[in-house]
């Protein structure tokens, strides 16, 4: 709730509901997902993000607002999970298309981690890793470095020769690496609000191949948060 560039991004309203109900509503489309839980901050700025939780019916886990490794590992170790799929509030278009596809894909090879983000081909946004709990359990001990423990599996994608890692690469042009389907500032949320605005009254369950094809046809909403660089995580 506290983010720098757009504070409280995760519960903007579009079409009348906050932004990440939106994104749970999609993830509840992913088949091979047991249960899903929102891992939040202590701070008293993010109750309202667990009572958006308690009303949805899913999970809600409250932890250090810095420390997001260890939020998310003991978020996993609450839930019983043995198998993470980590994606991040900000990304209410997240597609259950790609999200089931990278799962399959871990289960289907002896890995450590797989995810779409070590080679981007697939639109910011899209962003979907998974790994085992044991695997975040080993990069805490690991490391004490600030970063890491802000970006959850940094640790892991960066240390190859350690971890056996998978990349699921999207077959798409290459423009759409480029674009910007998360919510990280105010011309990000402006976009995503004219994507929900056009496709779901009429689509609710809209993927990311109609997202594609309606800037297709609109090209000159691409501009709105063209020119929104990405903050370095180191």
């Amino acid at each position: 709730m506290r983010s720098e560039r757009l504070p409280g991004k995760v519960l903007l309203p579009i079409l009348g509901r906050p932004n990440l109900e939106l994104m749970i509503e999609r993830l509840r489309r992913v088949p091979s997902i047991d249960a899903i839980v929102i891992a939040t901050a202590y701070h008293s700025s993010c109750d309202p993000i667990a009572d958006l939780a308690e009303r949805l019916g899913v999970g809600c886990y409250r932890g250090s607002e810095n420390d997001v490794l260890d939020r998310v590992r003991k978020a996993a170790r609450w839930a019983g999970a043995d198998l993470i799929v980590e994606t991040t509030g900000d990304c209410p278009l997240i597609d259950p298309q790609t999200t089931g596809r990278i799962i399959d894909t871990f289960l289907s090879h002896e890995v450590d981690y797989c995810s779409n983000i070590i080679e981007r081909t697939y639109p910011r946004g899209m962003d979907v890793q998974v790994f085992p709990l044991s695997v975040l359990e080993e990069v805490a001990r690991s490391t004490t470095d600030p970063a890491d423990h802000e970006h959850v599996s940094l640790y892991i994608y960066e240390h190859p020769a350690r971890f056996r890692l998978m990349n699921v690469a999207s077959g798409l042009g290459s423009e759409a690496a480029t674009l910007r389907l998360t919510v990280d500032t105010p011309e990000d949320f402006r976009l995503v609000r004219r994507v929900y605005e056009e496709l779901y009254p009429r689509m609710p369950d809209f993927g990311l191949t109609d997202i594609l094809a309606f800037l297709e046809r609109r090209p000159e909403l691409r501009e709105i948060n063209r020119g929104v660089q990405q903050k370095k995580v180191r």
